[in-house]
């Protein structure tokens, strides 16, 4: 099996947290959100898989390398295509044509997830779905009686079903989703200027092919800074419940400080009088003295130093002193005056 993973956009939502770092690449758990995406599809689904695709922009050779070693850490072979204009998620697929062939699971590196990866036999795809209240900003399918997909509608205006798609898809022939993708592109088929999947899904489906929605039991968003902190919480809550949260490592200096669980905390962390926890996650190398940090997601290289932080996002190598708060501070920040 073979997973493409569309991921050009620099998620512009997420600034500052963006501008230096790709946002797929931004760490959620102690892992960055493309790893845990791709690591719960491969850890889930029942076939083996070969390669990973990631079709990027031009993020540089450290963001390309990193992304090579997240698929060889999983067993699988990294590819990096690209996609040098946003024509849309059909042309974002495409742009990693080289590995659709056979099955293929298309995961868009927008949110995080659980679900069962095995593809049904006696279907020929399953999209991956959500039940929303308001779908009327989604991609909705519609069903039949017997729970086949019939439809695709874009943002519906008028209710058609609640089933709105998440962005994971699990084709049994990825030969022939390459196919239709290309008809749409050589016949200028558009939507909104750009080409789209669901143009190519609903040819499929008036062709026969059986596709079936797949349950998410959870959904879990990293589109800003305060569902990413939310995001960062329930990820360290599942490895907790399922036994398989990182211990604290050695290198790390606790003094006279307490650990709330859950949290995770990287390699050569140092904590000082301060009490962490729970739901924090401490990037390597980061310094936390006479603080009291909850509900947090902190980059690597940082220092806290004085402060109450709930709820904030902080960048790689930042530094905050002294201003207790919620906030969002991206890379190579100071806030304070570390003398005062």
């Amino acid at each position: 099996m073979n997973i493409i993973v569309p991921m050009a956009g620099r998620g512009s939502r997420l600034r500052p947290h963006t501008l230096t770092v790709p946002k797929p690449l931004v760490p959620v758990a102690g892992k960055p959100i493309v790893e845990r995406l791709v690591e719960d599809i491969v850890r889930t689904a029942h076939d083996g898989v070969d390669n990973i695709c990631f079709v990027t922009g031009r993020f540089g050779e450290d963001a390309e390398r990193a992304l090579v070693e997240v698929a060889e850490r999983l067993g699988a072979k990294g590819h990096i295509r690209y996609q040098d204009e946003p024509l849309g998620t059909a042309h974002a697929i495409l742009c990693g044509k080289d590995f659709l062939d056979g099955p293929v699971v298309v995961a868009f590196a927008d949110t995080l997830f659980r679900a069962d990866f095995t593809i049904d036999p006696n279907a020929d795809g399953v999209l991956f779905c959500q039940r929303i209240e308001d779908p009327s900003a989604f991609g909705v399918v519609v069903t039949d009686g017997d729970g086949t997909i019939t439809d695709y509608v874009e943002k519906p205006k008028e209710w058609v079903g609640d089933l709105a798609m998440i962005g994971i898809y699990a084709f049994k022939d990825g030969g022939r989703l390459n196919r239709e993708l290309q008809h749409l592109i050589d016949h200028d088929v558009k939507q909104g200027g750009e080409f789209q999947l669901p143009d190519a899904l609903r040819n499929m489906t008036q062709d026969g092919l059986q596709f079936i929605p797949g349950e998410v039991s959870e959904w879990m968003d990293c589109g800003n800074k305060a569902v990413t902190v939310d995001t960062n919480s329930r990820i360290l809550q599942i490895l907790a419940e399922e036994g398989r949260l990182d211990p604290v490592p050695d290198s790390a200096q606790v003094v006279d400080s307490v650990i709330l669980p859950p949290c995770h905390i990287a390699p050569d962390v140092v904590l000082e009088r301060s009490v962490v926890g729970p739901n924090v996650t401490l990037g390597p190398g980061t310094v936390v003295r006479d603080s009291r940090v909850s509900h947090a997601l902190v980059a690597g290289q940082t220092t806290l130093e004085n402060v109450v932080v709930k709820g904030a996002m902080v960048g790689a190598k930042a530094a905050w002193h002294g201003t207790p708060s919620d906030a969002s501070i991206g890379d190579f920040c100071t806030i304070g005056n570390p003398h005062s």
